[in-house]
Formats: structure tokens, sequence, C-alpha cells
């Protein structure tokens, strides 16, 4: 029987809310309102790292973005309006259902794939930059599935981690808090004993020959009503890493 990452539970729980996913006040809003800061990460470094000219249209042009666990594409679509070559991989097929539903209504084209990290591994592909975002807390054998994202990353690529950190104020906050309180997130989302922390990410992706260089936190501000990068990790945070050229 061939290792997999994929939990069978998880996959049907966000079946179940796929057609929600492009509904900005429904189950999937917390991602709507965190999107803008993922976004600005991603672009800001690959902007850098490739030594792309943000000023133009379509500033990506000619990388290849891979985005696992992209779920209805809320990141696929405005990384291929920025001129990237996206692929988009779910396990859920609902998920790529919608995507591409969806990809096709705003006149996209994006390349959704219902398959998993390991699968486009063992196929020997290869992307300038691997999307893991709020994913590794939803799989089953993490070791399995951060080797398949650094194995999927081309040399002299990127890959950005986001995720959710295992401390006592990420249960308060993005469990009680998120699911049971604020209820912006049906409840039995997340499992705090799937968080990481940024040390254990920092360490699964050395381990797998890339170089970890950034890393920050992501804060909710209530009053703004949004998203903002900051040094407090102690809740959410992405970890950038880089694949060695030679």
């Amino acid at each position: 029987m061939t290792d997999t990452t994929i939990n069978t539970e998880e996959v049907e729980k966000f079946s179940r809310m796929a057609d929600e996913w492009w509904d900005p006040k429904g189950k999937f809003k917390p991602i709507h309102k965190f999107n803008p800061v993922r976004l600005a990460y991603i672009r800001e470094h690959a902007l850098s790292h490739f030594s792309k000219d943000g000023a133009v249209r379509r500033p990506l042009e000619g990388l290849r973005v891979l985005d696992i666990g992209c779920g209805g594409g809320l990141l696929c679509e405005p990384l291929a309006r920025l001129g990237a070559t996206v692929t988009g991989a779910d396990a859920a097929e609902r998920n790529i259902a919608v995507a591409k539903l969806h990809a096709a209504k705003s006149g996209l084209a994006i390349d959704y794939r219902a398959t998993t990290s390991e699968a486009l591994a063992a196929a020997g592909e290869k992307f300038d930059i691997v999307l893991n975002m709020e994913v590794v807390e939803h799989v089953d054998n993490v070791p399995l599935y951060m080797k398949s994202c650094a194995d999927l990353v081309a040399p002299g690529g990127l890959t950005f981690t986001a995720t959710i950190n295992r401390t006592l104020r990420a249960l308060g906050l993005a469990i009680f808090g998120a699911e049971y309180v604020l209820r912006w997130l049906p409840r039995g989302t997340h499992s705090y004993e799937k968080f990481l922390t940024p040390d254990e990410i920092r360490a699964l992706l050395t381990r797998n020959g890339l170089k970890v260089t950034d890393q920050t936190g992501v804060v909710y501000h209530p009053l703004a009503d949004e998203w903002r990068m900051s040094p407090d990790m102690g809740v959410n945070y992405m970890v950038l890493a880089e694949k060695p050229a030679g």
C-alpha cells in the first residue's frame, strides 16, 4: 500500500463546505479576510527572489506556481492574474469542481487537479513556487507531506508554509475563539494536537534540503477588521524557504 498524507475525515469535512468557497460572508470568511496578507507576502518575496518588476501588470509571468490544498482557488486566481502559470491541487474533488467553475467564469486558465502532493512529487513535477498554506494542520503523516512539498520545489525555487502554532494562545484564539465564540469557522475545523510550532516546521524544511530565509507572524486587528504581518508568531505564522540552485 502506498503511503499517503490524506486524512479522509478532513477531506470530507471541506468537501461538505465546497459550495461556499467564494462566499466572502460564508464559512470561508476567515480565509477571504486572511487572503490579502498572505498574497502580499508571496508577491513581495517572489518579486525579490526572482528579480521581477513589480510595476508591470503581470509581474509573476514566467513563474510556475503550485498551490497545494487549493480549495476553491482563493489564492490561485489572484496569482494567475499576476501572470503566474498556476496549478491548484486538492484531494477533494468537489473543491476542484468549484475552483474550475469559478475560474472559467472569471476567464482564467488555471490547471486544477484532484490529486495530492505526494502523487505530483512521484510524477517528477517541479515548480518555481510551492504554496503550502493552511494545509499541514489537516494532513496525516506530516513528515511525508512536507517531504513531498520540498521535492516539488525546483532548484532555486521557493516554498511558503502558513499554519497555526501549537500554543495555549492558539488554542484559545484559533479554536475556542474562532470556532465557538466568534463562530468564524465551523466547530471541529482545527485540532490542537495537529498544530505545529515554527521550530518543527523549520526542522522539516531543513531536513528536506531547503533553507529557511524568512518568517512572520500574522495577527488580526479587530478595529480595522483585517490581518497584518507581525513579529508575533504565537498563533498564525508563515515561513519562507528556498531550494539551493545548484
